[in-house]
């Protein structure tokens, strides 16, 4: 016998669908209890019921007397730290969650075997995660691992660690660099990352050393509506 979707899930689904595919950008005020209760016809403790579970999600902001209004989720702290999102995203309030898209041990191409220092066709770890924040895709990691650095990568299970917790722990950071650049959703990393094809993504391209050794290199994509990244610098 099929399970009944209860109304107020519906609303709270499509409404979460439209945040998390950029519809409603961060700050921007939703419709009306008024007007959503039009729009799904339905009564209004049911709007109020799924808005007030998107609040406690953290995706909302609802202002007495003023509204509902997309939250503003995403900043990372400061761009010129290497940091473990599942901290990151712990220090804001909000739950980190993992999902796993591939875990496996391959030859380095060209590219990644420049990138980490290797020759080509030397073995390295590859691990694919996306990284969502209170059930949101804010993250597509996909990362190069130097086995001689972390080895027992493999064996570990990243739905309760991330791969930076793991490095940290062998590889201790002595160098980093970044590279930030937009690019556009292919297809598979739109879906993984609850996005339209071709939407804009900021890519952090970033390499680790550590002891003089590459550690690892990595491509870190966030989807542009739902992220920022902010660098602080004194001089």
């Amino acid at each position: 016998m099929a399970t009944r979707t209860l109304p107020y899930a519906t609303v709270k689904a499509a409404l979460r669908e439209r945040i998390a595919q950029g519809g409603w950008e961060p700050g921007v005020r939703l419709p009306s209890e008024r007007e959503l209760v039009q729009e799904f016809g339905c009564a209004r403790m049911t709007v109020q019921r799924a808005l007030r579970e998107l609040e406690e999600e953290g995706l909302i902001e609802r202002r007495q007397g003023s509204g509902s209004y997309v939250a503003e989720l995403h900043p990372i702290s400061n761009l010129l730290q290497v940091r473990d999102i599942h901290d990151e995203i712990r220090e804001r309030g909000h739950a980190h969650t993992t999902r796993v898209v591939g875990v496996v041990r391959e030859k380095a191409d060209a590219r990644t075997a420049a990138a980490m220092r290797l020759t080509k066709g030397a073995p390295v770890y590859r691990v694919q995660l996306v990284h969502l924040e209170n059930g949101v895709p804010i993250q597509l990691e996909d990362r190069h691992v130097n086995p001689a650095l972390a080895p027992d990568l493999l064996a570990r299970d990243f739905t309760q660690v991330t791969p930076s917790f793991v490095l940290f722990e062998h590889a201790p950071l002595t160098e980093a660099e970044q590279v930030v650049e937009a690019v556009l959703a292919s297809a598979e990393q739109a879906s993984l990352l609850d996005v339209a094809e071709g939407s804009a993504l900021l890519m952090v391209s970033r390499r680790t050393v550590s002891q003089g050794a590459v550690a690892s290199v990595a491509r870190l994509y966030h989807p542009g509506a739902r992220y920022r990244l902010i660098g602080r610098f004194s001089v």
